[in-house]
């Protein structure tokens, strides 16, 4: 196996993996039951104590 080979597989299945994982992180993000989670965490700075 030579460099080039190498280099060729990780081009295409590097872009594959990095792509999913963004859909990933996306459906993640917009998660109907991650919403509540979210919002409590983004108001956290504010919350006085």
């Amino acid at each position: 196996m030579t460099h080039q080979d190498v280099a060729n597989f990780s081009e295409s299945w590097g872009l594959l993996f990095l792509f999913s994982m963004f859909v990933v992180a996306i459906a993640y993000a917009f998660w109907p039951s991650n919403g509540k989670k979210f919002t409590d965490a983004g108001h956290r700075p504010l919350d006085e104590e």
